[in-house]
């Protein structure tokens, strides 16, 4: 038998249901648990009872590929309107390009005319992200 013990949290989103319910779950004793300090915790054998089938161990994370993200803001300055919106046509289609090992990329534009400023939002997987800004640089270069 396995003595895992599992959180509220992660019975929670074990079986996609909302935090208050395992808990009310909890206080009615329809789902056994024990109370470590001021929080709850679920023995693997009384989460089977209680669904009444057996529960996989969760993927280790560690085993698990690893992944990154990264989240860019980048600034431009003295551009004008035309620069800034052939800049968002650019990065807006090669974010559109299929993707099929990773992340979709979001990006998002923004041009202050009074300021002549533009602000490109990046979010996405390390590579994409990479190759995203250097179709940046290379439109931007003198």
């Amino acid at each position: 038998m396995n003595d895992r013990l599992y959180s509220v949290e992660q019975v929670a989103e074990r079986l996609g249901l909302h935090v208050r319910t395992i808990r009310n779950y909890v206080r009615d004793g329809r789902l056994n648990a024990v109370r470590i300090g001021k929080q709850y915790r679920i023995a693997q054998s009384d989460l089977e009872a209680f669904t009444g089938r057996p529960m996989p161990d969760p993927p280790d994370a560690a085993s698990g590929p690893r992944r990154g993200e990264v989240s860019s803001i980048v600034e431009v300055e003295g551009v004008d309107r035309e620069t800034a919106d052939r800049v968002s046509t650019l990065l807006t289609s090669v974010s559109a390009s299929p993707r099929p090992d990773g992340p979709p990329l979001s990006v998002r534009t923004v041009f202050d005319a009074e300021r002549s400023r533009m602000k490109v939002v990046i979010l996405g997987g390390l590579a994409d992200t990479a190759r995203m800004l250097d179709c940046l640089e290379g439109v931007l270069a003198p």
